[in-house]
């Protein structure tokens, strides 16, 4: 049975809520994490490209699920970083 509109409306908003809560998590990681960030620049930048990478590929494949995955680990990991190197600067 394929869902009707309103619930695949439904289902895109649960997932947007979701990867934007994706942001305080990125920076409550930040700040319990202060020592991994800073020696682990390097993978935080590669696990934010392979997620971006993965995300495209499900976005072609058309799978919601993988893409929010995706979308979700890259944003908690690229907030956690950027949120680091700005309290460095400061």
């Amino acid at each position: 049975m394929a869902l009707t509109e309103m619930e695949e409306i439904v289902k895109i908003i649960i997932g947007i809520i979701i990867l934007l809560l994706g942001i305080p998590i990125g920076t409550f990681l930040a700040r319990i994490t202060k020592e991994e960030l800073k020696e682990g620049q390097k993978w935080f930048k590669l696990i934010v490209f392979f997620s971006l990478i993965g995300a495209i590929v499900s976005l072609i494949l058309r799978n919601d699920y993988l893409l929010f995955s995706f979308l979700f680990i890259a944003i908690v990991t690229s907030r956690s970083a950027i949120t680091h190197r700005h309290r460095e600067a400061h």
